[in-house]
Protein backbone atom coordinates (compact mmCIF):
# COMPACT_ATOMS: atom_id res chain seq x y z
CA UNK A 1 0.00 0.00 0.00
CA UNK A 2 1.33 3.42 -0.99
CA UNK A 3 1.68 5.69 2.04
CA UNK A 4 2.92 8.85 0.33
CA UNK A 5 2.05 11.06 -2.62
CA UNK A 6 3.92 10.79 -5.89
CA UNK A 7 6.70 13.26 -6.69
CA UNK A 8 4.47 14.80 -9.36
CA UNK A 9 1.60 15.28 -6.90
CA UNK A 10 3.97 16.86 -4.37
CA UNK A 11 5.50 19.11 -7.00
CA UNK A 12 2.10 20.32 -8.21
CA UNK A 13 0.90 20.82 -4.62
CA UNK A 14 3.85 22.99 -3.59
CA UNK A 15 4.11 24.86 -6.90
CA UNK A 16 0.44 25.77 -6.69
CA UNK A 17 0.72 26.64 -2.99
CA UNK A 18 3.54 29.09 -3.76
CA UNK A 19 1.65 30.54 -6.73
CA UNK A 20 -1.56 30.93 -4.74
CA UNK A 21 0.22 32.64 -1.84
CA UNK A 22 1.90 34.97 -4.34
CA UNK A 23 -1.41 35.67 -6.07
CA UNK A 24 -3.15 36.40 -2.77
CA UNK A 25 -0.38 38.74 -1.62
CA UNK A 26 -0.21 40.54 -4.97
CA UNK A 27 -4.00 40.74 -5.23
CA UNK A 28 -4.45 42.32 -1.81
CA UNK A 29 -1.48 44.66 -2.38
CA UNK A 30 -2.42 45.89 -5.84
CA UNK A 31 -6.10 46.45 -5.11
CA UNK A 32 -5.30 49.44 -2.87
CA UNK A 33 -2.77 51.08 -5.20
CA UNK A 34 -3.69 54.28 -7.02
CA UNK A 35 -4.20 53.93 -10.77
CA UNK A 36 -0.79 53.91 -12.47
CA UNK A 37 1.23 52.02 -15.08
CA UNK A 38 2.74 50.04 -12.18
CA UNK A 39 -0.74 48.95 -10.99
CA UNK A 40 -1.68 47.89 -14.53
CA UNK A 41 1.50 45.80 -14.75
CA UNK A 42 0.68 44.11 -11.43
CA UNK A 43 -2.82 43.33 -12.68
CA UNK A 44 -1.33 41.76 -15.82
CA UNK A 45 1.03 39.62 -13.76
CA UNK A 46 -1.81 38.66 -11.44
CA UNK A 47 -3.98 37.57 -14.36
CA UNK A 48 -1.11 35.63 -15.98
CA UNK A 49 -0.49 33.72 -12.77
CA UNK A 50 -4.23 33.22 -12.19
CA UNK A 51 -4.68 31.68 -15.64
CA UNK A 52 -1.63 29.49 -14.97
CA UNK A 53 -3.16 28.25 -11.70
CA UNK A 54 -6.41 27.58 -13.59
CA UNK A 55 -4.49 25.41 -16.10
CA UNK A 56 -2.43 23.69 -13.39
CA UNK A 57 -5.46 22.77 -11.29
CA UNK A 58 -6.88 20.82 -14.24
CA UNK A 59 -3.55 19.02 -14.68
CA UNK A 60 -3.54 18.32 -10.96
CA UNK A 61 -7.07 16.93 -11.08
CA UNK A 62 -6.17 14.64 -14.00
CA UNK A 63 -3.11 13.45 -12.06
CA UNK A 64 -5.17 12.84 -8.92
CA UNK A 65 -7.84 10.92 -10.84
CA UNK A 66 -5.24 8.71 -12.50
CA UNK A 67 -2.96 8.26 -9.45
CA UNK A 68 -4.74 7.22 -6.29
CA UNK A 69 -3.66 9.28 -3.27
CA UNK A 70 -2.53 7.44 -0.15
CA UNK A 71 -5.23 6.25 2.23
CA UNK A 72 -5.93 8.24 5.34
CA UNK A 73 -4.21 6.90 8.48
CA UNK A 74 -6.19 4.36 10.49
CA UNK A 75 -6.10 6.79 13.41
CA UNK A 76 -8.43 9.19 11.54
CA UNK A 77 -12.06 8.87 12.52
CA UNK A 78 -14.72 8.64 9.78
CA UNK A 79 -15.74 12.22 10.63
CA UNK A 80 -12.15 13.47 10.23
CA UNK A 81 -11.87 11.61 6.92
CA UNK A 82 -15.13 13.18 5.70
CA UNK A 83 -13.93 16.64 6.76
CA UNK A 84 -10.55 16.11 5.06
CA UNK A 85 -12.23 14.93 1.86
CA UNK A 86 -14.66 17.85 1.94
CA UNK A 87 -11.84 20.31 2.58
CA UNK A 88 -9.91 18.98 -0.41
CA UNK A 89 -13.01 19.24 -2.62
CA UNK A 90 -13.50 22.85 -1.50
CA UNK A 91 -9.84 23.67 -2.18
CA UNK A 92 -10.06 22.22 -5.70
CA UNK A 93 -13.36 24.00 -6.27
CA UNK A 94 -11.93 27.36 -5.22
CA UNK A 95 -8.81 26.83 -7.34
CA UNK A 96 -11.19 26.60 -10.32
CA UNK A 97 -13.83 29.16 -9.33
CA UNK A 98 -11.48 31.96 -8.23
CA UNK A 99 -9.54 32.27 -11.51
CA UNK A 100 -12.81 31.91 -13.39
CA UNK A 101 -14.39 34.72 -11.32
CA UNK A 102 -11.37 36.92 -12.10
CA UNK A 103 -11.70 36.19 -15.81
CA UNK A 104 -15.43 36.93 -15.69
CA UNK A 105 -14.72 40.15 -13.78
CA UNK A 106 -12.14 41.29 -16.35
CA UNK A 107 -14.58 40.51 -19.15
CA UNK A 108 -17.41 42.44 -17.50
CA UNK A 109 -15.10 45.38 -16.86
CA UNK A 110 -14.02 45.38 -20.51
CA UNK A 111 -10.38 44.63 -19.69
CA UNK A 112 -8.97 41.85 -21.89
CA UNK A 113 -7.05 38.95 -20.39
CA UNK A 114 -3.92 38.22 -22.40
CA UNK A 115 -1.96 35.26 -21.02
CA UNK A 116 1.72 36.23 -20.69
CA UNK A 117 1.00 39.19 -22.96
CA UNK A 118 0.79 36.83 -25.96
CA UNK A 119 -2.36 34.70 -25.93
CA UNK A 120 -5.59 36.71 -25.76
CA UNK A 121 -8.38 34.88 -23.97
CA UNK A 122 -11.94 35.43 -25.11
CA UNK A 123 -14.23 37.63 -23.08
CA UNK A 124 -16.74 35.46 -21.24
CA UNK A 125 -19.24 38.29 -20.71
CA UNK A 126 -20.27 41.49 -22.41
CA UNK A 127 -19.02 44.70 -20.83
CA UNK A 128 -21.22 45.58 -17.85
CA UNK A 129 -19.77 47.94 -15.23
CA UNK A 130 -22.26 46.99 -12.48
CA UNK A 131 -21.73 43.27 -13.03
CA UNK A 132 -17.97 43.85 -13.06
CA UNK A 133 -18.19 45.45 -9.61
CA UNK A 134 -20.30 42.55 -8.28
CA UNK A 135 -17.81 40.05 -9.69
CA UNK A 136 -14.96 42.01 -8.09
CA UNK A 137 -16.68 41.67 -4.70
CA UNK A 138 -17.29 37.96 -5.33
CA UNK A 139 -13.66 37.45 -6.36
CA UNK A 140 -12.49 39.15 -3.17
CA UNK A 141 -14.88 37.17 -0.94
CA UNK A 142 -13.84 33.87 -2.55
CA UNK A 143 -10.19 34.71 -1.89
CA UNK A 144 -10.89 35.44 1.76
CA UNK A 145 -12.70 32.09 1.93
CA UNK A 146 -9.67 30.45 0.34
CA UNK A 147 -7.39 31.99 2.97
CA UNK A 148 -9.61 30.59 5.74
CA UNK A 149 -9.66 27.17 4.08
CA UNK A 150 -5.88 27.16 3.60
CA UNK A 151 -5.43 28.06 7.28
CA UNK A 152 -7.67 25.14 8.23
CA UNK A 153 -5.81 22.82 5.85
CA UNK A 154 -2.43 23.80 7.33
CA UNK A 155 -3.77 23.61 10.90
CA UNK A 156 -5.13 20.10 10.28
CA UNK A 157 -1.78 18.96 8.85
CA UNK A 158 0.09 20.41 11.84
CA UNK A 159 -2.45 18.90 14.25
CA UNK A 160 -1.83 15.46 12.77
CA UNK A 161 1.92 15.97 12.86
CA UNK A 162 2.18 17.40 16.37
CA UNK A 163 -0.73 15.75 18.22
CA UNK A 164 -1.40 12.45 16.46
CA UNK A 165 2.21 12.10 15.33
CA UNK A 166 1.04 10.38 12.15
CA UNK A 167 2.33 10.64 8.58
CA UNK A 168 -0.31 13.06 7.17
CA UNK A 169 2.10 16.01 6.87
CA UNK A 170 5.29 14.10 6.07
CA UNK A 171 3.77 12.25 3.11
CA UNK A 172 3.31 15.56 1.25
CA UNK A 173 6.61 17.22 2.18
CA UNK A 174 8.94 17.64 -0.80
CA UNK A 175 11.95 16.19 1.05
CA UNK A 176 10.34 12.78 1.29
CA UNK A 177 11.50 10.58 -1.54
CA UNK A 178 9.05 8.70 -3.68
CA UNK A 179 9.73 5.56 -5.66
CA UNK A 180 7.08 6.48 -8.21
CA UNK A 181 6.48 9.52 -10.31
Amino acid sequence: MNTHYTSTAKGLHWLMALMIFGLLALGFYMSDLPFSPEKLQYYSWHKWAGVTVFVLVWLRLVWRLTHRPPAYPLSMSPLQQTLAHGGHLLLYGLMIIIPLSGWLMSSAKGVPTVWFGVLPLPDLLAKDKALGKQLEELHSALNIGLLVLIAGHAAAALYHHLVHKDDVLRRMLPARSSSTL
